[in-house]
């Protein structure tokens, strides 16, 4: 691609044959017709490569056609799949079209069942990707490929993977150890599967979503120990991937 060969051939010293400079050149064919030619078909390809990779990403969206999806599957090995009720998310196909940069802390001012609970409820109208007890289970209600109704902010919603916290957010005692541990694993692979930095400017709060009126994860949440925790998590060895969480049921 925009290469300027040249045969030579006008130039040919006195004497040399023309077989010898067919054979220099390929048998006749000439090394700009080469590279034009190879150049062609690489563009050619490259063309029909895009092509398809817009017509995989969009022939989905189509009236009546769903992106193909597998009952149960996980994006964090270490989770539990219980699904939401499908009124309190919206599907997409994150990040081709919507980049994923943010991952949103919340407190559920409730119990671990009662959080289930509540996500699959269709009257309900919000819930986030993933829930995690005070015991450390994890359960994902959500793909992270979908937008959850999370953050009371659409562009936030968008581009935002949702964690929940069993407890409440006056209880200082409900955030346990288990819990920020479970968590920060689970925050350092979301950030590690999309690209995000670890920091407080990608990893923040459900009170510091613009326009929201939740105070979540409250004001007893140690986000100086749970940054730490994600940063080690994130630089850790790689190691077997965690087990599933014991039953959210339970």
């Amino acid at each position: 691609m925009g290469n300027n060969g040249s045969t030579g051939a006008s130039r040919r010293p006195s004497g040399s044959s023309s077989s010898s400079s067919r054979k220099k050149s390929g048998g006749g064919v000439s090394r700009r017709a080469l590279l034009i030619g190879g150049g062609a078909v690489a563009a050619g390809g490259t063309a029909a490569v895009l092509a398809r990779d817009t017509v995989k990403r969009l022939w989905w969206r189509v009236p009546g056609v769903e992106k193909p999806r597998k009952p149960g599957e996980l994006d964090y090995p270490g989770a539990t799949w219980v699904a939401a009720s499908e009124a309190n998310w919206r599907r997409a196909d994150r990040p081709d079209d919507f980049p994923v940069d943010r991952v949103i802390i919340h407190v559920t001012q409730g119990s671990f069942a009662s959080a289930v609970k509540v996500f699959q409820d269709p009257s309900h109208q919000a819930a986030t990707h993933y829930i995690v007890g005070q015991d450390g289970r994890v359960v994902q209600m959500i793909r992270e490929l979908d937008v959850a109704y999370q953050a009371g902010n659409r562009s936030y919603n968008e581009r935002a993977v949702g964690i929940e916290h069993e407890g409440f957010v006056d209880r200082p005692k409900d955030l346990t150890a288990e819990m920020y541990a479970a968590s920060a694993r689970l925050t350092a692979s979301i950030c590690a599967r999309h690209g995000i930095p670890v920091d407080r400017e990608h990893i923040i709060g459900h009170v510091e979503v613009p326009g929201t009126d939740h105070t979540d994860p409250g004001p007893h949440w140690d986000w100086d120990r749970y940054m730490e925790l994600v940063r080690r998590a994130a630089t850790a060895p790689a190691t077997a991937s965690p087990s599933p969480s014991p039953s959210a049921k339970t």
